[in-house]
């Protein structure tokens, strides 16, 4: 944190003249910014802090008024109950926040004692079918907590595993066996995730026809659930059959899994290398699905596992209930493999905390594991995080991969770059070259998208509206990268007017109108939110940051000409608040994995 002078004059004053008891080592003061409808830059809280001082809030109050109102710092300090309200002068305020950008940046980086080597597991889609919208939300959340750990100074570890076995993976390669005729990417053109995924459709298509058909047959079957009566269709149990051939080894089902895996996994690549994310590990279930169950097994001898009369063994989670985690048969459920695949990512990379990204479906699956791993005695359990999101809709309404009606990732992406397009063809018409305007369109669309599903907190089920987001007035990614290319513009206009704003020392007592000091107090909060973030695990704190900044900057834009200021001293004091602002702006929508454009 950055402090401003007349905080740690006051801290001392307050030890020294009022202090009774030994007050914490790491006490300070940390004001907040006045509320809007009130008169005054910065506002302090009395109410937490009195009691080290054995006083009534407003008596406080009342000490910290009087002995700010003769501080150098500041022009006025008036007492508002408990409240003391705060209005800087002008070189006071700037000192702390524009004229002290290294700093502010430097603040956001936790000291070496407390940064942490973190692995962050997200994405985790399937090799049945292409990623579609839901995944976009996991990505962007996943990659946008990795890179903001990493800002603020941790070692972070980004980790995909790949769900690419199992009875629906079997589904999409019974399909291409029946249906397929041999095709491929390259005979097809189709991308190699969208062809896998259309025969896991395709499946799902005659599956259905042969229910309906055995529904008709037998009526006493007609309550049962699709699940319940998969085993009894010649297709279901034929899948059943290449599963279990899969388990066995055999060479045909194998090498028909590998080809269309390899297809899917050069698909995957290409969707990750569009929105910009490249882990440093994937693991894949087909290596990792047998692990646990030796696990299971020493716990069961340890009296950490209980065996059933039908011979499944659980484990008792108190509140939670009972788990099994060998079914009868001693085929293992999904958590085991979960329990010998955490252990796993532990013993390669022994980090101080593990982070899933995963949707909140499976909020119990979790705390049932984490709970396990616990009662096996692994002290490490204490630090392993559920980053649990909501569902993401559309105005249309909801997504099923079974029926093919999900939102395809890759033609979002292109849906947002021809929208961003269109929104900048407006702007520029004819002014902006092909190879311009596609590389533009590209970091505005897909920057677009981030942002608005970075905007909400992970844990609500959002609305996305592709059009919405891209507006370039309101709470958008747009919105904030046009106020660094607005920046950009009068950068560009200064250069050419000769105006240099490092050339001499920069007097930042010109800036004296409420408008600048507020971008300089906005950008002082800077690096508390990024530890707010980060100690959260929660972007959307930035990206509301981002948004109030960039609304700052739009009013003291408004109010206070800049390249037309009354002289050239106030112009270079000025350009030095933009070029602050732009910088932070900058830093931030790149900390969220969010590029900036030159120009709108």
């Amino acid at each position: 944190m950055v402090i401003f002078d007349f905080i740690t004059d006051l801290v001392k004053y307050l030890q020294v003249t009022y202090s009774q008891t030994e007050l914490p080592s790491n006490w300070t003061i940390t004001p907040e910014l006045c509320p809007e409808n009130m008169d005054g830059d910065l506002t302090i809280n009395c109410f937490r802090f009195a009691r080290f001082f054995k006083m009534a809030p407003e008596q406080l109050s009342s000490v910290v008024s009087e002995y700010l109102s003769s501080h150098r710092d500041i022009n006025k300090a008036e007492m508002i109950k408990a409240f003391v309200n705060i209005t800087l002068k002008a070189e006071a305020a700037h000192r702390q926040g524009a004229a002290n950008i290294q700093s502010l940046f430097a603040a956001g980086t936790l000291q070496k004692e407390m940064q942490k080597r973190i692995l962050i597991e997200y994405s985790a889609p399937n090799t049945n079918k292409p990623q579609h919208l839901g995944h976009v939300r996991n990505n962007t959340l996943g990659m946008a907590l990795a890179s903001l750990m990493r800002r603020v100074g941790h070692d972070v570890i980004e980790i995909n595993l790949v769900n690419d076995r199992g009875i629906h993976i079997c589904k999409s390669m019974i399909a291409y066996q029946r249906w397929g005729n041999n095709a491929t990417p390259e005979s097809t053109g189709i991308k190699g995730d969208h062809l896998v995924g259309n025969y896991y459709v395709k499946f799902n298509t005659e599956l259905k026809k042969e229910l309906d058909i055995l529904r008709l047959e037998r009526p006493e079957l007609a309550q049962k659930t699709d699940d319940e009566l998969f085993l009894e269709t010649e297709l279901g149990s034929a899948t059943q059959k290449m599963l279990q051939d899969w388990e066995a080894g055999n060479p045909n089902v194998r090498e028909l899994w590998q080809m269309m895996n390899s297809w899917v996994f050069k698909g995957f690549d290409e969707t990750y290398r569009r929105i910009g994310i490249k882990f440093d590990r994937t693991y894949l279930e087909s290596e990792t699905y047998m692990l646990g169950k030796d696990l299971v097994a020493s716990g069961l001898t340890k009296g950490i596992f209980k065996k059933r009369e039908d011979g499944a063994i659980f484990i008792e989670l108190d509140k939670l209930g009972p788990k099994v985690v060998l079914r009868s048969d001693g085929t293992s459920v999904y958590i085991t493999q979960d329990i010998g695949t955490t252990l796993e990512k532990f013993k390669d990379y022994h980090p101080d905390s593990q982070i899933w990204v995963v949707g909140d479906e499976q909020i119990l699956h979790f705390k049932m594991l984490f709970a396990i791993l616990k009662k096996m005695g692994y002290q490490w359990a204490d630090n392993l995080h559920h980053l649990s999101y909501g569902m993401v809709n559309l105005p249309t309404g909801k997504m099923k991969s079974r029926e093919g009606t999900v939102v395809d990732a890759d033609e979002l992406f292109e849906e947002m770059v021809e929208l961003s397009k269109n929104a900048i063809k407006e702007r520029a018409g004819d002014t902006i070259s092909i190879d311009e305007l596609n590389s533009r369109a590209e970091i505005i669309g897909i920057g677009a998208l981030k942002f608005m599903l970075l905007k909400f907190n992970p844990k609500t089920t959002m609305m996305f509206d592709p059009e919405a987001s891209l507006k370039f007035e309101g709470d958008t990614g747009p919105y904030v990268q046009y106020a660094c290319a607005r920046i950009n513009s009068i950068a560009r206009k200064a250069a050419e007017c000769g105006l240099d704003p490092m050339s001499n020392d920069t007097n930042w007592n010109l800036a004296t109108t409420k408008e600048e000091r507020a971008v300089s107090l906005q950008l002082w909060l800077y690096p508390q939110i990024l530890r707010s973030a980060t100690e959260k695990k929660d972007c959307s704190v930035l990206v509301e940051y981002l948004l109030n900044t960039a609304k700052t900057f739009n009013r003291f834009y408004r109010e206070c000409p800049v390249l037309n200021a009354d002289n050239e001293p106030l112009k270079c004091v000025r350009l030095r608040l933009c070029l602050a602002v732009r910088e932070v702006l900058s830093d931030g929508l790149n900390t969220l994995t969010i590029q900036v454009p030159d120009a709108m």
